[in-house]
């Protein structure tokens, strides 16, 4: 499983604490969730219509409904990673580094960042 922070969700504060967030890092983290939280319920009321409309639908039906359903959710999952990715992508090194040391803690796969360029 990927080790995500959840960018958006219930722990905005803890990444704030755990992660030592700078200001700008703070307010970045604040945008991105406000900006996933739209993009995700694009995805939530989409889910909930396709579900409304097929209520009645017969068997053969909803297979093909849960297939479309499935692939909203799978976008919103995505959304989360793409978050927390730009979160990470502004840690610096000793940031990810305790990032990737909680990660390794609970034997989960981290998020890669291209840590090459250093541009803070």
């Amino acid at each position: 499983m990927d080790c995500i922070l959840g960018v958006g969700g219930r722990d905005n504060e803890t990444i704030t604490k755990v992660f030592e967030l700078t200001e700008e890092q703070k307010k970045d983290l604040k945008n991105w969730s406000a900006e996933l939280k739209i993009r995700n319920d694009i995805f939530k009321e989409r889910a909930e219509y396709l579900m409304k409309q097929n209520e009645d639908s017969s068997p053969e039906v909803l297979i093909e409904v849960s297939k479309k359903y499935q692939s909203f959710i799978d976008s919103m999952a995505k959304n989360v990673h793409m978050m927390d990715k730009r979160l990470l992508e502004s840690f610096t090194q000793t940031q990810y580094d305790r990032y990737l040391k909680l990660c390794n803690q609970m034997t989960l796969r981290p998020i890669y960042v291209n840590r090459s360029v250093d541009e803070n």
